[in-house]
Formats: structure tokens, C-alpha cells, sequence
């Protein structure tokens, strides 16, 4: 993969992140913060080509026309998947591109399926089953506001959870081994499973304090920590990439091995840091205010950062055993 391919994939990538209108300024800026962080390693001014996408939208297919092989349209076409499925399920203005976008670049109608499809599947695993069921979802200024002494309509709120210390510890811990191991991984699928996984850690020990749980409060509680969805997609697909994990770009084998070891690290940190504080808000009846979730949450992202490189072992034979067609499977293992 040569420069102009990678920056051809990387303005997609963006235009997929707009393709809704990014109405959220928490993922816009995570957005921009991700231009920031990986500017150094792309080989151009990525800051630059985010205000250039941003302001002027390039048009598709002088983009797609950068891409030179099947292989480098179908990644562009699978990352642009998993960002735009990256927040939750496609809307309306998000379909629409990825139609457009798979026209661009040549990529049949069975394939541009098949691709969605997988996705959504990965998405949709983070819950046990069917449509939520639940109370309305918590707005992100009203994650932490909203229920202190609110009532639940199922299950009854104790302020233990069903889980032991001990089961609760280890949940943390495999979610956050899991989500480690599969940035190690080449594959894009892979990327795709480390939100949903995410998503379901927060699900699960919500239910587990007997709280009423759908995919809306659980995404808006990792949102309300400062974690832009959206953002954090684009940053790992963006690392694997220049890190030459995605195809040959960057430098050699050891210099991109290096670039995920650190990658991963960092993976663990933001999993454990998001299950350890969920821990807290649910078990102490969901009162904690934003600021303190945020401040709690950048604490405990220092401290899982130390923890790691302990994981290192396990986090390399996890990504060793993991079988990339069998990803929404394994997100349900949480």
C-alpha cells in the first residue's frame, strides 16, 4: 500500500465519521483529537485533511480513484462500515453513503451486503436478545443525573450485584484481555468487535446491580466518560493502518509489532478503566455526576495503563486463539 492509498482510506474513513452530520460535538471532537494523535505517523498532514473533509467534502470518486487494488477498496469499504456502525445502527444519511461509496469503488451489491451484515451482527451481539426493553434511554448530559432514586421496572435494584467480587473482577478482566487481543489482530473485522464488546461489559454489570438495560444507556454511560465511539474506531483502524498491520504501511515488521503491542496496551486500559467505573456507578445507585465519572474514569485509565504490560502474555494467546469468523460469538462470551 503506497502513501496516496493511505490517505485515500484515512478520507474516507472521515467522510464516513460525517456522514450523519456528526451532530455530536463529543464525537466531533474525538474525531479531531484522532487526526491530532496519529498526524505524526501519517506521513501528511492528517490535522489538515480533517479540516479539508470537514469543510469542503471531497468527492467520492476522485477518492476511490486513489485505491489501485481489489484488496485496499474492499478495506477502504469495510473501515467505512465499522465507523459508520461504530455508534450503533446505520441511519438513514450513513446508508445512503455506504451505497455511494461502495458504487465508487466498484464494490458489487452482494459483497457491500455481506460486509453490513457482518457488522451489524458484531454490533448487535453486545445484547442478549431482541429490541431494548427498558426505560428510555439516558441522555449523555443525563447518564449520571437521571437516576439517583429513579424507579426500574424490572428486576429489583440492591445495590449488589449478582455477580461475586470475584466474577466481577474476572468479567473486567477477560473483556479487557479480549478487546487487548483483538487489536493485535490484522483483520478489520477485528477492530469492529472491540466497541460491542465494550458496550456489553457496561450491559452486563448494569443488569448484574438489576437495572433495566438497552444499547442506548449503555453507549451514552461510555460517552459520558469522555470515550467518543466513534473516535476510538477510527483510532484503531487508523493505528493498524499506518502501523502496517492493515498493508505494508510503515516501515517493517518490528516497527509495526511495536506500534500494537503499545496500541493494545492502550485497548486494556480504556476496556478496564470504562467496567471498573460502571462497577462503581451502578453499585452505588447510578449517582455519580459527570464530572466525577469523567475524573474517575481518567484515574483509573492511569492506573490500567500500568497494569497491561502484566497481561502481556495472556493478551498475545488470546489474540492467538481467536477465530475472526466467529467474532459476534465471542463478543457474547463477556
Amino acid at each position: 500500500m503506497n502513501a496516496q492509498e493511505t490517505r485515500s482510506i484515512l478520507t474516507i474513513a472521515l467522510l464516513a465519521a460525517f456522514a450523519d452530520g456528526m451532530k455530536d460535538e463529543r464525537e466531533r471532537a474525538a474525531v479531531k483529537r484522532v487526526a491530532e494523535v496519529l498526524g505524526p505517523d501519517a506521513g501528511f498532514d492528517f490535522p489538515a485533511l480533517y479540516r479539508d473533509v470537514l469543510l469542503t467534502k471531497p468527492d467520492l470518486a476522485s477518492v476511490a480513484a486513489g485505491l489501485q487494488s481489489d484488496g485496499t477498496r474492499q478495506l477502504a469499504y469495510e473501515m467505512a462500515v465499522g465507523v459508520c456502525d461504530a455508534d450503533g445502527a446505520q441511519g438513514p444519511a450513513e446508508r445512503e453513503f455506504l451505497q455511494k461509496l461502495a458504487a465508487a469503488l466498484g464494490i458489487n451489491g452482494a459483497a457491500a451486503a455481506a460486509a453490513s451484515a457482518q457488522a451489524d451482527e458484531i454490533a448487535d451481539a453486545a445484547f442478549d436478545t431482541g429490541p431494548a426493553t427498558t426505560a428510555a434511554a439516558v441522555g449523555a448530559a443525563g447518564v449520571a443525573a437521571s437516576a439517583a432514586g429513579s424507579q426500574v421496572a424490572t428486576g429489583t435494584v440492591t445495590g449488589r450485584s449478582t455477580m461475586s467480587d470475584a466474577e466481577m473482577d474476572k468479567t473486567i478482566l477477560n473483556a479487557s484481555i479480549m478487546n487487548a487481543a483483538l487489536e493485535l489482530l490484522p483483520e478489520s473485522l477485528a477492530s469492529m468487535a472491540i466497541i460491542p464488546l465494550q458496550v456489553r461489559l457496561v450491559y452486563k454489570i448494569g443488569k448484574s446491580y438489576g437495572y433495566p438495560m438497552d444499547m442506548s444507556n449503555a453507549k451514552d454511560f461510555i460517552a459520558t466518560l469522555g470515550v467518543g465511539l466513534t473516535g476510538q474506531y477510527l483510532e484503531q483502524f487508523g493505528r493498524k493502518l499506518l502501523g502496517g498491520l492493515l498493508g505494508g504501511v510503515g516501515g517493517g515488521i518490528g516497527r509495526t509489532v511495536g506500534r500494537q503491542v503499545a496500541s493494545s496496551g492502550m485497548t486494556f486500559a480504556t476496556t478496564y478503566a470504562i467496567g471498573r467505573v460502571a462497577q462503581r456507578y451502578y453499585a452505588g445507585g447510578r449517582t455519580l455526576d459527570t464530572a466525577t465519572l469523567k475524573q474517575t474514569f481518567t484515574g483509573l485509565l492511569d492506573e490500567a495503563r500500568g497494569l497491561a504490560p502484566r497481561y502481556r502474555q495472556q493478551i498475545e494467546q488470546k489474540a492467538a486463539t481467536i477465530d475472526t469468523r466467529s467474532l459476534a460469538s465471542l463478543v457474547k462470551q463477556v
